[in-house]
C-alpha cells in the first residue's frame, strides 16, 4: 500500500519496483527455453563430455581429461545459460604450482565457472553421494576427484591419505570449506580439513572469492536464471608459520581473506 501512495503522490514507479517488475518479466520469459533447451542440452552434454573425458583419463591421464572435456562441459553449460563470468588477479596463480584451493560456495553454478575459467588442473573433494549421478560420478572418478563419506571419519580420512599422492606438479586440490551452499551469501563457518591438508602437505593456500552465482541458481532451487559471475583470486597463503596446534589461525586468516573481496 505505501508503494501504492508513493506511486500516487509522485506520478511515477520506484526504481526497485521496476526493477522487481523486470525481474518478473525475464524469469517468465526464460521459462521456456531453461526446461525446453538448458536443462536437455545440460544432460546430453554431460553425457558425451562425461564419456570423452572418462576415454581420456583412461587412454592418457586425469589432467588431459579435465582440459579437454571437463573444462568444455563446465564453459558450454555456462554460456548456454547464459552466465558471463570475469576473473580477476589471475596474475596470482603461479604455473607449476600446486595449491591447496579454497572458496565461497553460493550455488551448484560455482563448480561450473571455477572447472571452466580458472585454469588450474583441479581435484574436487566432494560427498560420497555424488558418485551416483550417471555419467558425472564416474568421470570424477575416472579423472581422480575425491569422494569422502561424511558419515565414516576413517573412511574419509583414508580416502584423503590416499588422494594426496596426487596434488604434485601442478595439480591442486578443491575445497569449499564451509560444507554447504550459502543461501544469503553470508559465510559460514570453515572447517577444518582443507586447512590440515595444505599443513600436511606444504604447499600453500589459494583463497577465491565467488561473487553472483547465488543470483544465478540459489541453493536449494531450480530457479535458474541469466546472470553475471566473478571469481576473484587472492594471493597465496604460505603455510609454513602456521602448525596443526595453529589452524584455528590460518583458518581465520583465510576465512577473512575470502569476505574481503567485494564480489
Amino acid at each position: 500500500m505505501d508503494k501504492d501512495k508513493e506511486i500516487k503522490r509522485t506520478g511515477s514507479v520506484p526504481e526497485d519496483q521496476k526493477k522487481g517488475n523486470r525481474s518478473k518479466i525475464i524469469r517468465t520469459l526464460y521459462q521456456p527455453y531453461k526446461w525446453l533447451v538448458y536443462i536437455p542440452l545440460l544432460c546430453l552434454s554431460t553425457a558425451v563430455l562425461g564419456s570423452l573425458a572418462t576415454l581420456l583419463a583412461i587412454l592418457f591421464d586425469a589432467k588431459t581429461g579435465m582440459k579437454f572435456a571437463g573444462s568444455p562441459w563446465a564453459r558450454l553449460n555456462c554460456l548456454a545459460a547464459p552466465v558471463f563470468v570475469t576473473i580477476k588477479n589471475k596474475k596470482n596463480i603461479h604455473p607449476g604450482q600446486s595449491y591447496v584451493v579454497v572458496a565461497n560456495h553460493q550455488s551448484l553454478f560455482d563448480i561450473l565457472i571455477l572447472v571452466g575459467w580458472l585454469d588450474i588442473d583441479l581435484r574436487w573433494v566432494a560427498k560420497a553421494s555424488l558418485k551416483k549421478v550417471p555419467m558425472f560420478g564416474i568421470a570424477s572418478v575416472k579423472m581422480d576427484h575425491i569422494f569422502i563419506d561424511r558419515s565414516n571419519f576413517q573412511a574419509a580420512l583414508d580416502t584423503l591419505n590416499t588422494a594426496k599422492k596426487n596434488i604434485v606438479d601442478g595439480t591442486s586440490v578443491m575445497f569449499f570449506p564451509e560444507g554447504t551452499r550459502s543461501r544469503d551469501g553470508k559465510l559460514k563457518e570453515f572447517k577444518h580439513g582443507a586447512f590440515k591438508m595444505a599443513l600436511d602437505l606444504e604447499i600453500p593456500i589459494l583463497p577465491i572469492t565467488v561473487g553472483g552465482t547465488r543470483h544465478i541458481l540459489p541453493s536449494g532451487t531450480m530457479d535458474l536464471m541469466p546472470g553475471k559471475a566473478s571469481i576473484f583470486i587472492h594471493p597465496p597463503i604460505d603455510v609454513a608459520p602456521y602448525t596443526f596446534g595453529t589452524v584455528k589461525e590460518l583458518v581465520q586468516e583465510t576465512r577473512r581473506v575470502i569476505e574481503s573481496a567485494n564480489c
